[in-house]
Order: C-alpha cells, then structure tokens, then sequence
C-alpha cells in the first residue's frame, strides 16, 4: 500500500474511534424512555438479608433475629440442607401459604426490592407475592406482579416499591400447596431517605457491572463488592462515601479498584446481581440496559441466553458502550462446558441481531508475556486519554483477538513479536451502529488483588502502571466522556 493509502486508512480508523465518542446514547425509536426517580443508591440498613445469621429449625410460626433485624417466619424456617437453594450457609424455606415479615420498619423509605428466589430440592412450581406497609404491619398492600417459581437456581425478582418513610415488608406464598421455596439475599434500597447520598456531576455517567453471568465462579471474583457471597445492586458501603482519597479497599471485590475510580470521576457504578436477566426495552426492570451507558462483564462463565444476546448487541447498536473481557482457553471455572472465550464468540456468531457484529473473534490461545508492542497513534484517546498514556500491557494467562479483514475493529496492543496486523492482538476496541466496545482478552489486568476471604487473586491493575489507564481511559471512551 502506498502512502497516501497509509495515511486515509489512519486517518478514517481515528475518526471510527473519535466519532463514537462524540455520540449520545439514544435507544432509538420505541426504545425505553429512562426515568428518574428520587430512589436512592443506598442500601437500607441492614441490608442485604442473606439470611446467615439466627436459627430456626421448625416451621411453627417463631420470631428469628436476623442480620435486618427480628422477622416473623410462619409455615417457613432457615434451611442449610444440600436441596435448599442458596449463596452462603442457609437461606428462608416456605412452604404451603407461609411469610416471611419484618417485625420493625426501615425508616429511610424503601425503593427498588430485589429477592433471590428457588424451589425447594425437586419440588413443583410455586407463587408468591411482596407486600408492603406504611403504618407498622396494621395493613399491608401488594407491590408489583405475582411471582411464579419454577426453577432449582436462584433467581431474582425485581420490585418497585417507592414508598417514602417508615416501611416493613412480608413475602407471602400463595399458591403452589406443599411444594417448598427458597428465598435468599433480600436487598432493599432506601426512599427519600435523610442519609440520600449527593447525585453524581452533572457529567457523570451510569456503569453496569455484570454479576449474573459466573464471574464468582471458582476462585474468581470480578464483581466490584461481595458481601457474604451476595453481590447486591447496589456496593457497599455506599458510593456516597467515596472521597478523593478512597482506597479500593472500600468494596470487596476484585474489580473495586475499577469501581472506585469511576466514582471518583463523578460517575455511578451498579451490579447486576446474580439471578438477574439482562434486558434492553423492559420497562419494567429498574435494570435495564438502557438505564446505564456502559455495560461491563468481566470473564462471564455461563452463556447468555438468546434474549440477553439480543439485548446486549442492541444496547450497543443504539449507542451503549461495551467493555469485554475474556480469559485464557480452557478456563471453564464452573465446568459446565464453556470458558469466557467460547461465550464471547458465541453472542457474536449465534445472535439474531447481526453476525460478527464488532469484526473480530476470540482465539482459542493462552499466552503469558508483557507487550510494549502499542499502536503508533498520539490521538487514540484509549491509549492517550485523560487518564494517563498507555504503553505496555501484561498478560498472566489470557488469550489472543483475530480482527475480521476489512472490518472497522481497532487492534490497540499486539504481542510482543507480533507485526501490527490481524492477529495476535491482546487489546481492541470497534464500533456497532452508534455503539462502542473495547475488548480485552485477559482478567488479571483489571485485578486489583483483593476479594473475598478464600478467593486467591493479583495486584494486575497496579502491576503495570498502564493497566489503570487503560481501562479507565477506555471507559470514558465507552461512556463517550473523552
């Protein structure tokens, strides 16, 4: 190719990288309008209920002291055996027409409700309902749709609740005769309440972290805060309480590095919890993706179904940024058949939205190396943004990226003997219809070597100086805030 050739190639991938930064999100027509509410991101206090602590045996009707305070469990009690469906020790069993009732109020209001829910062992399909009460359990009134729960796995129901002032819920189950449900890791977010945390700047943008998809599985732990092995929507202690000076250290998990530098940018950061399906167009779902402007999933260990596949690349297509990372081949932390490369290139390829959607793939490799092998471009805002330059990248056990020819993928970092080509790339980052996404094929740079108790991980982020700016510039890019 000839230099002229060179030079309008450079130039139209710069402009690919820099004309995504300057879109706004906007879903597109018939897409969900987001909303403001005045809920709070703070947890109430007490919660996340997991259920761990007190002891209840029988399922007489009884008071037990829990982590949220004294509840009344009728035709229900705490269960630890191998068929009760739960995250740590043990989580509530109910059965017949049975309830779970707070015995005191949360008095800073209660927003969004989020319940982990499962049959008993092989039990039948059950239903249940929330309620709510705003005069001290003298009347209470039903919040939301009527659950129906059919499956073994915990999974979470979502409830608007939006009630200012003192406020006590009850679970009741009201159909399914004597088959038996679990309920587990109950998170409650407070209303209008006095200790509102200040909303983000005005420039700050909303960033979704993904924790429905494994990222907990085995010795990983790449959600920003785990709490007793719950990770709630919201990180604890709340974001409110970040400073300039926060050590990652306030949230637990192995991305809180991550998560407390966005927050010290201005910007919010979430979970989406376990047993919570990614949507895009639900209104519905306090968590739906267009809710948020950037979307990251961090080593996901089971597949998206088809309808999150569509979600997600049309969160991307209608303007949402998309962080990926992968890890190595061959490592299925949950051993059910798929490691994070494999689901990776399966939403690219087995989607009904469009194949190969970003222009490139993930290989089936494993590769350890520090690489200075950078793209040559002053104006690339990913490697030259406002959080510092980047210049190498380490890999401890990661994989490579082939970038599809032709395509309008970037590759930013190759191996360290590699030729700056289609392949052997460590880092990239592409574009789909008004969206963004960056894709980086190894966990441990993002690792900021603390997690929950057991859990054996790195200092990756502060390993490299490059690693931070690299994903933070990246973000901010995804979030088109640079």
């Amino acid at each position: 190719m000839n230099y002229s050739l060179r030079w309008l190639s450079a130039a139209l991938l710069s402009l690919a990288v820099l004309s995504c930064a300057k879109q706004e999100l906007d879903p597109g027509a018939g897409a969900p309008t987001v909303v403001t509410t005045t809920t709070q991101d703070v947890s109430a206090t007490g919660f996340p209920e997991t259920f761990e602590t007190g002891t209840k045996t029988a399922y007489t009707t009884g008071n037990v002291t829990l982590g949220s305070g004294s509840w009344t469990l009728n035709d229900a009690l705490l269960g630890n055996t191998t068929a009760d469906a739960k995250t740590g020790s043990q989580s509530a069993r109910i059965r017949n027409v049975g309830t779970l009732t707070m015995n005191a109020n949360t008095t800073a209001g209660v927003g969004v409700v989020t319940v982990q829910h499962a049959v008993y062992g092989t039990d039948g399909s059950s239903q249940w309902e929330l309620w709510a009460s705003t005069n001290s359990g003298s009347s209470y009134v039903k919040v939301g749709s009527t659950i129906t729960t059919s499956s073994a796995t915990l999974q979470t129901a979502s409830f608007a609740v939006n009630l200012g002032g003192s406020v006590r819920l009850q679970l009741r189950k009201t159909a399914g005769g004597t088959n038996r449900i679990n309920i587990d890791n109950v998170t409650v977010e407070q209303y209008g309440g006095t200790t509102t945390p200040p909303p983000p700047t005005t420039s700050g943008k909303k960033f979704l972290f993904d924790a429905s998809h494994g990222e907990l599985a085995g010795n990983a732990d790449w959600v920003l805060d785990v709490d007793n092995g719950v990770t709630s929507r919201y990180p604890s202690p709340a974001q409110s309480g970040i400073t300039s000076t926060t050590a990652e250290t306030y949230w637990t998990g192995a991305v809180s590095a991550w998560g407390v530098a966005l927050a010290k940018l201005g910007n919010t950061v979430e979970q989406l919890p376990n047993g919570t399906a990614i949507s895009y167009g639900n209104t519905s779902n306090p968590q739906d993706l267009a809710n948020y402007s950037v979307f990251v999933i961090d080593e996901p260990n089971t597949l998206f179904t088809a309808a999150e596949k569509t979600a997600i690349l049309n969160f991307v297509k209608n303007g949402g940024g998309l962080f990926m990372i992968s890890d190595h081949d061959v490592s299925d932390r949950n051993n059910d058949g798929y490691d994070s490369p494999a689901i990776w290139n399966d939403l690219m390829t087995n989607n009904s939205v469009q194949a190969n959607p970003f222009g490139f793939s993930i290989d089936k490799t494993n590769i350890s190396e520090t690489s200075s092998n950078v793209l040559a471009s002053s104006t690339n805002v990913i490697l030259h943004g406002t959080q510092g330059k980047v210049t190498q990248l380490k890999f401890s056990n990661g994989a490579t990226i082939t970038k599809t020819s032709g395509s309008v993928a970037q590759p930013l970092i190759w191996r360290s003997s590699a030729t700056q080509g289609l392949t052997n790339i460590m880092c990239a980052s592409s574009t789909f219809g008004t969206g963004c996404v960056v894709v980086v094929t190894d966990s441990s740079p993002a690792d900021d070597g603390t997690g929950s108790p057991g859990n054996t991980v790195y200092p990756g982020w502060t390993e490299i100086s490059s690693h931070a700016p690299l994903h933070m510039n990246a973000s901010l890019w995804l979030a088109k805030q640079q």
